[in-house]
């Protein structure tokens, strides 16, 4: 897994945490990696500016990021552990991906369940392995955590009974006021059905094209 960070993030050090080798802890033998010093992530960025944030803004963080994961998934990999703690603030808007830990070869998937249970797809969570369209399902929980400013199922135990619920189809209640493109393209990453999500490369084209069209009409809402 380390490998893999370190191969990726020198090929793509503009989306992905650059990494610069391995070191050994003395005391306890574990091994780390080590990387770049960034500001803060994703989820203490949007608890300080999110009422600040405009939808122009929003939708822009929400194209750097899946940007970067596209990066991840050119490479035959699947990150496998998208949240919002290990999407660092580079500088303006964009957000780059740290914590490669469980990223690896799609071909090579990993035997367990690991990652943060409110962005694991319901498929992983029932025992299936993790896939191109797992990572997609996750970016559809940050895109809805970019358009509420709330961590995902904040007032539910991480539990048993949240990953039933999960399972069974309850998703974070879209914001009011979210433009239609984004919460359509939102709900399509977030489907029960892997083969209803949409692939990284249509996912890009699609936010690019909403991205582009708050950037030139300059809406500030």
């Amino acid at each position: 897994m380390a490998t893999s960070h370190l191969n990726i993030s020198n090929k793509w050090s503009d989306a992905i945490v650059q990494c610069y080798g391995l070191t050994k802890d003395p005391l306890n033998g574990d091994y780390m990696l080590v990387m770049n010093e960034l500001d803060t992530d994703l989820r203490k960025y949007l608890q300080q500016n999110h009422n600040q944030l405009t939808w122009k803004e929003r939708i822009q963080i929400a194209a750097s990021l899946i940007e970067a994961i596209s990066r991840v998934h050119y490479e035959n990999a699947i990150h496998r552990d998208l949240h919002s703690g290990n999407l660092l603030f580079r500088f303006g808007d964009r957000f780059i991906i740290s914590d490669l830990g469980f990223c690896g070869p799609a071909d090579k998937p990993l035997k367990s369940v690991y990652g943060n249970l409110p962005y694991i797809a319901p498929e992983v969570i029932s025992g299936k392995v993790t896939t191109f369209k797992s990572d997609i399902y996750s970016i559809g929980i940050l895109m809805w955590e970019i358009s509420s400013g709330q961590t995902p199922f904040i007032n539910y135990e991480h539990n048993y009974d949240l990953a039933m619920n999960i399972v069974n189809g309850i998703r974070p209640k879209i914001v009011s006021g979210t433009p239609l493109e984004y919460k359509n393209l939102m709900k399509q990453c977030w489907d029960a059905d892997p083969s209803k999500r949409p692939d990284i490369d249509t996912l890009w084209k699609k936010i690019s094209e909403v991205n582009f069209d708050y950037q030139i009409n300059q809406m500030n809402y």
